[in-house]
């Protein structure tokens, strides 16, 4: 036990509150252990009738990972680092394939790690506090933690676009593209977690009588040009097309573009590719692991981190610099399967749970 998230029973339903306030509740390895344990202690308690994610306290659900972890590792041995991504990664599959139902309630800042946590519950409640992202491709990284299932699923090529972008977006815009399954108001959700704990079978129901209608989606209104300029898989033929559009949208897509790891948008477009195409959500964490392992032994996800987290720069130096220099045979080897002993696998408990 952790008091980096506190675990609890209240009423039939099994709540993870993150209690990590100053880091914005980054998960560490230690809070994706006890969220393990106690999803599986749960699992097998027929009193736990659902179970319940939110922050305790601060002004966002969960900003990421343990960055800092990962990347002091990186610079050494990467066993640390794989620790946290096999330990993390088997939190996100436990929550895809948990039977109970999950409510997570993604209430202010949900990037990386956050959407890991948030994403594979059945029921996600986005608010007008609410910005979401993945922006890994600006420390180097992948949008990791599921991201290879979850974005190539989204509509159109909103997903291509989050990923290689690391676009912020809102709880409306949530919402409209189904990362949310309902949109509640923050002013009501004390209200309504109270409902829940009170009579935690009609869960569903709940939620459903306390939406509100959201704002005018700003994603929804460029979903024309995402769908058009963000049509390949190919980065540089995204560019080509951004370039020849001319406009102003097309043209701040560009400049964002240029700041992120031209290694990373590249492996990003390919893991939406090859995680669209996986069977199950295991196999895509499979695949995550392994580009995981991967990353972190490049150059751009220490210097990313440098720019980024540590120093705060800003002014990363990518290697290569630029799309066109990385090359085909770069990605391939990014993309080789680990060895078996070193694969990932889901949790000893879960070794006959399909998905």
């Amino acid at each position: 036990m952790t008091d980096q998230v506190l675990t609890l029973i209240e009423n039939g339903v099994g709540r993870i509150r993150l209690n990590r306030p100053k880091a914005i509740h980054a998960l560490t390895p230690e809070m994706c252990a006890a969220i393990n344990d106690a999803l599986l202690d749960w699992a097998q308690d027929d009193a736990i009738i659902a179970v319940m994610i939110d922050h305790a306290d601060g002004r966002g659900f969960c900003a990421g990972g343990d960055i800092a972890l990962i990347a002091n590792s990186a610079r050494t041995d990467c066993v640390e680092a794989e620790r946290f991504f096999s330990l993390e990664y088997r939190m996100n599959h436990l929550l895809f394939v948990y039977e109970k139902p999950i409510v997570a309630f993604i209430d202010g800042i949900v990037m990386g790690g956050g959407v890991g946590i948030s994403l594979p519950a059945r029921f996600r409640v986005a608010t007008e506090r609410t910005t979401f992202a993945m922006p890994e491709t600006g420390i180097g990284l992948f949008p990791d933690v599921g991201g290879g299932w979850f974005l190539p699923r989204l509509p159109g090529r909103v997903g291509a676009w989050l990923a290689a972008t690391g676009a912020r977006i809102d709880g409306a815009d949530c919402a409209a593209i189904g990362i949310a399954s309902h949109y509640i108001p923050s002013d009501r959700l004390d209200a309504v977690k109270a409902r829940i704990l009170a009579d935690p079978l009609g869960l569903g129901e709940i939620l459903d009588e306390n939406v509100a209608p959201p704002p005018a989606s700003k994603l929804e209104a460029h979903r024309a040009e995402i769908d058009r300029l963000f049509a390949s898989d190919k980065a540089e033929d995204i560019v080509a097309a951004l370039r020849a559009d001319g406009g102003e949208w097309a043209a701040r897509q560009l400049t964002v573009l240029a700041t992120k790891s031209p290694q990373t948008i590249k492996v990003a477009l390919r893991q939406l590719v090859e995680g669209a195409s996986k069977a199950s959500f295991a196999d895509n964490m499979t695949m995550e692991f392994g580009l995981a392992c991967a990353i972190i032994r490049r150059p751009d996800f220490v210097e990313g981190v440098r720019a980024v987290i540590f120093d705060k720069d800003n002014a990363p130096i990518w290697t290569p610099p630029t799309l066109e220099e990385v090359s085909d045979t770069m990605i391939e080897e990014i993309f080789a399967p680990l060895p078996p002993e070193k694969q990932w696998t889901p949790l000893p408990e879960l070794a006959t749970t399909r998905a």
